[in-house]
């Protein structure tokens, strides 16, 4: 496990909320591999209480995509899952942002602790938000691909860049 502060203590209630699509690419793009999600949670909940585990994906009907989201419930992820959109002209999107933060909204009086995965900037308010109703907010992703402004509002910063082989497959 990475050294964690001090101040962390295993009564501490902690939510877990991952951006799967942002971890997924971020491995692949900086590291030609893929994320050992296992791990993660297992880093992310650092022996303290785990409340919920949220994993969020977009289905884009690929190979073996129900195989991933079945692997992720059996590490103990809720899969909330969203079609990708495609609009006219071709393109496509698809993003959890704003459910991923109302979910942490709503979840805020549950936990203590706020585990973000996910390297967004994006998710900086929702951060200050949590962080102003008392909670701690722990945002962990690779440094190389995580946004200035959610590294400087964190309460901690967990970068999986200094120990890439603890959360990579293989």
């Amino acid at each position: 496990m990475l050294n964690m502060p001090n101040n962390i203590h295993e009564d501490q209630r902690v939510v877990v909320e991952v951006d799967v699509q942002n971890m997924y690419y971020s491995a692949k793009n900086l590291y030609n591999s893929k994320v050992d999600f296992s791990k993660l949670l297992k880093q992310a909940v650092y022996n303290r209480k785990l409340i919920r585990a949220l994993a969020y994906v977009i289905k884009a009907d690929t190979p073996d995509e129900s195989n991933f989201f079945d692997a992720l419930r059996n590490i103990g992820f809720e899969v909330k899952t969203k079609d990708l959109k495609e609009y006219y002209g071709g393109q496509k999107k698809g993003d959890w942002d704003m459910g991923m933060a109302i979910d942490g909204i709503k979840l805020a009086q549950k936990m203590d602790v706020f585990v973000l995965v996910t390297g967004d900037g994006d998710f900086e308010s929702l951060v200050k938000h949590l962080q102003a109703r008392g909670v701690r907010v722990e945002v962990m992703s690779f440094g190389k691909s995580t946004a200035r402004e959610l590294k400087d509002v964190a309460n901690k910063f967990i970068d999986m860049d200094k120990q890439k082989d603890k959360f990579l497959i293989g």
